[in-house]
This record gives structure tokens, C-alpha cells and sequence, in this order.
């Protein structure tokens, strides 16, 4: 089995995120973004008005997947905008620490979604299907 807090710590370290929504036609896109791991939620920023940030201001459920295929983290979240001021604040420390720069920095146009996880799926590619885990929350 995956310990939780080995999979937060991947979370916390990985650069690239995939994320995966759903467009009003049920059609899946994925794409990669940059994120942090803050508040127990990936945390990443999107113009409002991406395909992305449309879908998921449509239809609030999407995925992450971490970019390993051997070490797999998976999340099914309910996605949240975040605009507390003070939860802003923490997530640019974390960002900037992270890529040099702060999330916040972006245009107006700048919708940040923390998704937090309903089920997390992980396992080893190795050991499978011993390692495969699963967390409801």
C-alpha cells in the first residue's frame, strides 16, 4: 500500500499537473499546468476563459494525474474558485517559492482553482497490484 503522506509529498514536488474536465459536450480535455500542493488541493491558475476554465466553471469535477506513469497519482476533485484574500496570499508564497514568481501576477482575466480531492488513487508500476491504493475523503 501508498502511504497518503508519500503521495502528498510527490504532490507537493511535482512541476506539472494534468488536468482533465469535461466540455459541455461530454468530450474530455486534458492539459498539463503548473501548480502547488497548498491546503491539502492542487492549486493552479487558468484564464477564465480557457477551454479548461470554462469547463470547470460548467461542470465543477475534473482530474489530476501527476505525469508519472510507473508512480501514479491520480485525483478526482471538486474544483473551488479561490478568492479569499488571505488564502491568495499563502498560495503566491508557496508558488513563488515553487517557480520563481508569484500566481497572482497574472492577468485580470486569472481564475485560480484549488482542486481538492474526493478519491486519490496511487500505486507503484513495479509492485501492482499490491501497492494500488485508494482514499475517499
Amino acid at each position: 500500500m501508498v502511504l497518503w503522506r508519500d503521495v502528498c509529498a510527490r504532490l507537493e514536488k511535482s512541476k506539472n499537473y494534468w488536468i482533465a474536465t469535461s466540455r459541455p459536450d461530454g468530450r474530455p480535455h486534458v492539459m498539463p499546468v503548473w501548480g502547488v500542493w497548498t491546503g491539502d488541493a492542487v492549486v493552479f491558475g487558468t484564464d477564465r476563459n480557457s477551454r479548461k476554465g470554462r469547463n470547470l466553471q460548467a461542470n465543477p469535477v475534473a482530474t489530476v494525474h501527476l505525469e508519472s506513469g510507473d508512480d501514479v497519482v491520480i485525483l478526482e476533485c471538486t474544483p473551488r474558485e479561490v478568492t479569499d484574500k488571505n488564502e491568495l496570499a499563502a498560495i503566491d508564497v508557496a508558488y513563488k517559492k515553487k517557480y520563481k514568481m508569484k500566481l497572482s501576477a497574472a492577468p485580470a482575466e486569472l481564475y485560480i482553482v484549488a482542486m481538492k480531492p474526493r478519491v486519490a488513487f496511487a500505486w507503484h508500476e513495479r509492485d501492482f497490484p499490491k501497492s494500488a491504493t485508494r482514499w475517499k475523503f
